[in-house]
């Protein structure tokens, strides 16, 4: 009876409909001949709820061109599942696909995130393997995240563990892969070696400490100068970080003199680029390999001749996406959990802020960083 009169509500003039008609997967509310009441409740069970959603009918600035819009109710094919998401982070992947920046990206208008954790709430009459109740993900990754309900076919959703506490589950899927692949398919590392990089506050660079350390490989972080330095290198030692350093610190004739009983590290992480991205080609060892992921400085990267020549470095490059798309879902599965039952060991943490759908655009302000530094910002429905 409640999805009848949420049916049948979804039916009266909105400001927001002639946008949400036009995104994609948002249609498909009941037809007119199924109006009356008796043959909505036989229909009632193939369509979602409402929902929220922040959409952006335009590529812009994201604090200009998103807003929180009300949905109408969504057809539930057999081989869909409607899922009541719990809780979705705002990447700046997010923010990119928003600005119009991103290599990949939805047509709009469109609904924004890519990464989350829901609920089942019901399944299509071909889905055996889901039931309601149970938690997923969107895995691969999927458009569309950032609303409270979503329908999207069988084969889109991941079910996890329960136990997985939301603000891990909802972000596990982007920054803590990223690390766990540059760990591991770049070059052989065992118990002992050491690894170098930049940008050691950001989640992924926290996930890296904490994963090297599970392994007993050894790492040595950069950050950048700036008020709190001190207190961020405590942070990061009490995850595991071997020795952290501002960039300041590293303005020496030879920075390997600071590695101590450190080895000299054979891969280095690079998100910053600039000169952030040259200390970290300085620590490496002969023939060592460095990995970029981001460019947070939009500085380029600089190599001197004699690293090729005389040091043999490597660069290359890692896109999550790209990895995702190469491999089989069962090994991007597995990974996935094998990340969330690092979390549930006390293995793999770090620090989100979450907050109500209603606060979006606070949310959204402080991920684009006009409201100072604040953690990973995870959108709670």
């Amino acid at each position: 009876m409640a999805l009848a009169r949420a049916t049948a509500s979804s039916r009266r003039p909105a400001k927001s409909l002639p946008l949400l008609s036009r995104l994609p997967k948002l249609s498909g509310a009941p037809p007119r001949a199924a109006r009356a009441l008796g043959l909505v409740r036989a229909f009632s069970a193939l369509v979602s709820p409402p929902s929220k959603a922040v959409v952006y009918e335009q590529q812009g600035p994201p604090d200009a061109v998103t807003r929180v819009v009300e949905v109408p109710p969504v057809l539930v094919k057999e081989n869909d599942v409607c899922v009541r998401m719990l809780a979705a982070p705002i990447n700046p992947s997010d923010i990119n696909s928003i600005e119009g920046v991103y290599p990949v990206r939805p047509q709009v208008p469109a609904v924004g995130g890519r990464e989350g954790v829901g609920k089942v709430h019901l399944v299509g009459s071909a889905v055996k393997d889901l039931s309601p109740g149970d938690w997923v993900i969107p895995s691969p990754l999927s458009f569309g995240t950032w609303q409270t309900y979503i329908v999207k076919d069988r084969r889109v959703w991941q079910k996890i563990d329960k136990d997985s506490p939301i603000e891990y589950a909802s972000t596990i899927s982007i920054n803590p892969p990223t690390a766990l692949r540059m760990l591991e398919d770049f070059t052989f590392l065992e118990p002992g070696d050491s690894i170098v990089q930049n940008g050691a506050t950001s989640m992924v660079g926290r996930c890296v400490i904490q994963i090297a350390k599970s392994r007993g490989i050894r790492s040595i972080n950069i950050i950048r100068d700036r008020a709190g330095s001190d207190e961020a290198k405590q942070t990061l030692k009490k995850l595991g970080a071997d020795e952290v350093f501002t960039e300041s610190q590293l303005e020496v004739k030879n920075v390997k003199s600071l590695l101590g009983d450190l080895k000299e590290p054979a891969l280095g992480l690079n998100c910053v680029g600039g000169n952030a991205a040259s200390l970290v080609m300085k620590f490496l060892r002969q023939g060592g390999t460095m990995v970029t992921y981001g460019g947070m400085s939009k500085k380029p990267i600089t190599v001197s001749t004699s690293s090729f020549i005389f040091k043999d470095l490597s660069l290359r490059g890692f896109w999550l996406h790209k990895w995702l798309s190469s491999n089989d879902i069962t090994e991007c599965r597995r990974m996935i959990d094998h990340l969330l039952e690092l979390v549930r060991n006390g293995k793999l943490k770090y620090e989100t802020e979450l907050v109500p759908l209603s606060d979006f655009h606070i949310a959204l302000d402080k991920s684009l960083g006009k409201l100072g530094s604040h953690p990973k910002q995870v959108l709670k429905f």
